[in-house]
């Protein structure tokens, strides 16, 4: 488990697939989310086996992230691609309950701080839909640089992919 000022960040557990299933699933968490919430439990189970599988296989992953309250949300890095490039993809998704709260920075300063300790031989990415002015404000604070060359076109009504990044050159 890793602390941050007011968080818990637990290793993802089976236990927390409900919660991960509530949030991915609600309309109001995916509304800058091009493929939009998750609809099939069967999805979001896939999804969480691969979340699971990558914290076995690597030692680090997405966490669950709690408040006082409880589960609100989930956060970290994982390997993925961007541009044929083996990369970290930094994510991070919260209850609305968590909004405005700086949560979502607080979590990804720790990820950062994670990368640049442990994984930083791989680029660290985040990305989003240009609507998405808090996803990108969160990117910026948490110390990433807007890459407009690592942009990428998806033809999707809510528009491009925008990316920030560290380590990329």
């Amino acid at each position: 488990m890793t602390r941050t000022a007011r968080l818990s960040l637990d290793r993802l557990s089976v236990v927390d697939f409900d919660a991960m299933w509530s949030i991915h699933a609600d309309p109001l968490t995916n509304a800058f989310n091009p493929a939009g919430p998750l609809t099939a439990r069967s999805d979001a189970q896939r999804q969480f086996g691969e979340w699971l599988g990558h914290w076995h296989e690597h030692g680090f992953g997405y966490w669950t992230v709690r408040d006082d309250e409880g589960v609100v949300g989930f956060s970290g890095i994982r390997f993925s691609t961007w541009n044929d490039r083996t990369v970290l993809n930094l994510s991070y998704r919260y209850t609305p309950r968590a909004w405005g709260k700086g949560y979502a920075t607080e979590v990804a300063l720790t990820a950062v701080e994670l990368w640049r300790d442990e994984h930083s031989a791989h680029p660290l990415i985040a990305y989003t839909t240009h609507g998405n002015v808090g996803s990108q404000r969160t990117a910026l604070k948490a110390g990433l640089e807007r890459r407009a060359d690592l942009d990428r076109v998806t033809g999707e009504a809510l528009g491009d992919d925008v990316v920030f990044a560290l380590g990329w050159s």
